[in-house]
């Protein structure tokens, strides 16, 4: 029986046209708006998956336009009642249902600061896409599996559009056009001498370096949400600075490689990770797939590759959790919305 995380994996590129179609004016007049205003600061909120979309969001504003983007705790709000001091700048919600509190009240926070407050949500009738000046829905439809991934490839799209929009960056915005057929594309099931490696695995590293840390650390929440396997995120610029000293022969490493400058930089620590007796496995772009690769398909912008890996990713993780005898809709202790305060 196909899981609905599956079923979702191949709705993603469907839910990307989606959303390129119904944004087309919303974005033009919000990169209007940006580049009137030229915030000197973009301020982020999210928890779970979609905090890992606002990672990635960071990088491309900061690669892009050199802005400094940061995440907003949203206890500062929720617990420790803070004002907060956001004058001419953004504040980008990011959720997939819209409910959670914590989110919500941020957001409110950040509109009382003096920030223009925009929010990518799927859920357009949720409290979160109520609280907000700017409204771009993802146009992911109704997600079943309680592990997101149609929504998770719509709010990295959604992230990508909004800066193409703002920077008018017409190779990102051309990129984006393409990404639906390109996803499309990608139904390969992963190797299974793949599978074979990783089912043996309690533990692991997801490393990335520039914008694939973002989809590094969205990988390391899916391993443990539908496999049960402890996996922690890092740069490859961090995890030879301690983490290292928990690899020993057969450790997983699965890498992130991305094809733009941050490539180089990410090697040597990977060539290092094997001496010290790693099993690396690679995901990029191009080539074939075998044991130790997992190849993805190609696109025009190198800052769309995480889009395009992480979903070829999620085909990885929902066969691991089905090799493991997991059902990958329905994790033991957790739930759809997480609403925290």
């Amino acid at each position: 029986m196909t899981s609905y995380m599956l079923q979702e994996i191949d709705e993603a590129a469907g839910a990307v046209a989606r959303q390129l179609a119904d944004n087309t004016e919303r974005l033009a007049e919000l990169g209007a708006r940006l580049r009137s205003l030229d915030p000197p600061l973009v301020a982020t909120i999210a928890r779970g998956s979609s905090d890992c979309c606002a990672l990635y969001l960071k990088y491309l504003v900061e690669i892009v336009s050199g802005i400094p983007c940061a995440s907003v705790g949203p206890s500062i709000a929720t617990l420790y009642r803070t004002p907060m001091r956001l004058a001419g700048s953004v504040s980008i919600a990011i959720s997939q249902s819209g409910r959670s509190p914590d989110i919500v009240d941020m957001q409110r926070a950040a509109r009382r600061g003096g920030a223009l407050a925009v929010a990518l949500v799927n859920d357009v009738a949720s409290p979160l896409a109520t609280e907000t000046e700017v409204l771009l829905p993802l146009c992911a439809g109704i997600e079943h599996s309680v592990a997101a991934t149609k929504s998770m490839v719509a709010g990295l799209a959604a992230g990508a559009g909004l800066v193409a929009a703002w920077r008018e960056d017409r190779q990102l915005a051309d990129a984006l056009s393409g990404l639906p057929e390109i996803l499309r594309g990608q139904t390969a099931p992963p190797p299974s001498e793949m599978l074979e490696h990783l089912a043996s695995a309690r533990n692991a590293f997801v490393l990335g370096r520039g914008a694939t840390l973002a989809i590094a650390a969205e990988a390391a929440l899916k391993l443990k949400e539908t496999c049960a396997i402890h996996a922690e995120a890092y740069s490859a610029a961090e995890v030879l600075h301690g983490p290292a000293e928990l690899v020993d022969s057969g450790f997983p490493v699965i890498a992130f490689v991305p094809s733009d400058a941050a490539r180089q930089g990410m090697l040597p620590a990977l060539a290092a990770l094997t001496n010290a007796g790693a099993t690396v496995i690679a995901i990029e772009a191009g080539g074939t797939d075998d044991a130790h690769r997992l190849a993805t398909a190609k696109v025009e912008a190198t800052l769309l590759e995480p889009v395009v890996m992480i979903h070829r990713f999620y085909r990885l993780a929902e066969a691991l959790a089905r090799r493991l005898g997991r059902d990958p809709d329905r994790p033991r202790n957790l739930r759809k919305v997480t609403e925290t305060i």
